[in-house]
């Protein structure tokens, strides 16, 4: 059985990757009568002269062949008498970047093409990195359109020297320079006799006998759980595919996190009962004996992994908003999917150069080193040593769209230096010896609104009541714990950690918290329910419209803001987003504090937010 090779093609706009696989395939015969009959067809009211247009073999969408470029990836299977094939053909826009980040999440090997008249461009250098990100160890490029320069030497040697300067710093096994003419068809498939002076291989020569296997730095076994099997109450499988070595039926396991041990007790592939599973194959597996496993685990025996919540990582952002430090996202890593926390950014890297800059936030399509903390201990592994294990995706909490893809460099130590300490009193002591059930009660809405002045009505009808309580306002947290944070993103960002996190403690302590907070955005407000928890989280959305809070603007704020000497004011030059599904609304155009707060208490008590 021959062999198979995944790879992808991809470089700047308009370098001419699609045509350089159409031509490929064309010279190759690898079409069937009737495709190359309808590409001849299809060329001749194409956009090139009535000439073979060869890149509308890959270029599907009708958009594509509108504007001429690759949008989506196009992927196309085809064999030799060598070797199988499966290419992924990326687009080059830098809009699109995305999408040549997820062909390269797949292959073993990256053809780069650069048109010889421009040579080496940002985009070039990009895909480049990106390629190396996603693990790809086997570079091509691909110096297209040598008709245009008259077959060149020299500048096909300048582009060389200059591309291997660039790569010089990336963690490559191997690297071929081809001066080729995907119109032409000049060394894809054919020897070019315009190139007398190249003495190494054809593109199609290179892809046939490039050896891409890794050779596994570790033994042993490993699988992510994807699924627990339950067909009836006799059988317990965990099914997943294997990433490391192979498991035998009587071998003794480890299931993590959980970090409990138990022997294989059966093994199946498919419906197939088996004795053995390899890497690579899909399994079924079932244990002797009863012990903590379920999707996002992973079962191992002699691999050596890495529990821990937080850990360093070399990202790309891929999201059209901004990254900012301290959101919160959604992690997925293998089979697991985690909240996530983007803590800090180390630095970002210069496409350009590779030298690291510093930075307080990343722009679509910038690459950065990061810290993430997350939501619980995770299994994984350093990207170097496991794949499945190491990459990872980050995704928007509120549209789950991807944000970023990312490899893991290494955990942090203070992950596993630092340890809950269980007490002795515990919420439920505190909050019985109060008499109360402890919330946050979450006041959202913008300035003017009328927030404060209904928080504190509350608190002094709850206070009436015989309840502890605690109001944190924004204005007064400014003043100490908060002080050193301004109005930017980021700095509203960690101003709402940081209050979720204090309102967290005070419920431990039995407290009822009352914040009143503008808390504009919809994943931070999010980010702060996950934090205080589901049952203690009741947010109370304060709508009034900005024409009522200019009105009773009593600190001149919209005012300065209209003005300019407020940057970044909610309602002005931010905006604020409404909360979805809020625990109620309060109208407070509609009517009297006193009457907002009656509904309020009345809303709390009927619900059973409140123990009486």
């Amino acid at each position: 059985m021959i062999d198979s090779l995944k790879f992808i093609t991809c470089g700047s706009v308009d370098d001419g990757k699609s045509t350089l696989i159409g031509h490929l395939l064309y010279d190759a015969k690898l079409l069937f009568s009737d495709q190359e009959k309808a590409l001849e067809l299809e060329s001749k009211v194409g956009s090139n002269d009535g000439d073979i247009d060869y890149s509308l073999l890959l270029d599907g969408l009708m958009a594509e062949r509108e504007q001429g470029i690759t949008i989506d990836v196009a992927y196309r299977y085809f064999i030799t008498d060598h070797r199988s094939f499966i290419v992924a053909d990326t687009p080059g826009h830098e809009q699109y970047t995305r999408n040549m980040a997820v062909g390269a999440s797949f292959a073993d090997v990256a053809v780069i093409l650069v048109d010889a008249s421009q040579g080496i461009l940002i985009q070039t250098k990009r895909h480049a990195r990106i390629c190396s990100l996603m693990g790809i160890k086997h570079f091509v490029l691909a110096v297209n359109k040598m008709d245009l320069i008259a077959y060149d030497e020299h500048r096909f040697n300048e582009i060389k020297e200059e591309f291997l300067r660039e790569v010089a710093n990336l963690d490559l096994d191997t690297i071929s320079v081809i001066p080729v003419s995907a119109t032409e068809g000049d060394n894809i498939v054919n020897r070019s006799q315009h190139t007398s002076w190249y003495t190494g291989e054809t593109l199609i020569r290179y892809l046939e006998t490039i050896d891409v296997s890794i050779k596994s730095k570790q033994s042993g076994f490993l699988m992510s759980v994807q699924r627990v099997s339950r067909p009836n109450h006799k059988f317990r499988g965990f099914q997943g595919q294997v990433e490391v070595g192979e498991i035998s039926v009587g071998d003794e396991i480890i299931s993590f996190p959980s970090e409990e041990k138990a022997c294989v007790k059966s093994i199946f592939i498919g419906n197939k009962d088996c004795t053995t599973v390899s890497a690579g194959q899909p399994a079924n597996i079932q244990l002797d004996s009863e012990i903590d496993v379920s999707r996002g685990c992973v079962l191992v025996r002699d691999v050596a992994v890495e529990l821990a919540d937080m850990f360093t990582a070399e990202i790309l952002w891929m999201d059209d908003a901004e990254l900012v430090v301290g959101r919160n996202y959604v992690l997925k890593l293998g089979t697991k999917v985690v909240p996530a926390t983007l803590m800090k950014i180390k630095h970002k890297i210069d496409i350009n150069t590779g030298k690291h800059i510093s930075a307080d936030k990343l722009l679509k399509n910038e690459l950065a080193i990061c810290d993430l903390s997350l939501a619980e201990n995770i299994v994984f592994d350093s990207f170097t040593n496991s794949k499945g294990l190491g990459s990872f995706i980050l995704m928007d909490r509120i549209t789950n769209m991807t944000s970023a893809c990312g490899v893991i460099k290494h955990a942090l130590r203070r992950s596993t230096n630092v340890v809950w300490q269980d007490t002795d009193v515990t919420q439920k002591i505190r909050a019985n010896q109060k008499n109360q059930r402890p919330i946050t009660i979450w006041f959202t809405g913008l300035s003017g609104s009328g927030k404060s002045t209904l928080a504190n009505e509350l608190e002094k009808r709850l206070v009436a009541m015989g309840k502890h309580t605690m109001l944190l306002d924004g204005d007064n947290v400014r003043h100490g714990l908060n002080k050193n944070l301004g109005f930017k993103p980021q700095d509203r960002v960690e101003n709402i950690r940081r209050i979720a996190e204090v309102s967290k403690l005070m419920n431990e302590a039995g407290l009822i918290v009352i914040t009143s907070f503008i808390s504009p955005y919809q994943e931070d407000r999010q980010s702060a329910r996950e934090v205080i928890g589901e049952d203690s989280f009741v947010e109370i959305y304060v709508s009034t419209s900005v024409e009522e809070c200019e009105r009773r603007d009593v600190k001149g704020l919209y005012k300065k803001a209209r003005a300019g000497e407020i940057p970044n004011f909610t309602g002005v030059s931010a905006p604020y987003e409404e909360p979805n599904s809020p625990f109620m609304k309060v109208e407070t155009e509609m009517c009297s504090i006193e009457k907002a707060t009656d509904l309020i208490l009345q809303t709390l008590m009927e619900q059973k937010c409140l123990k009486e």
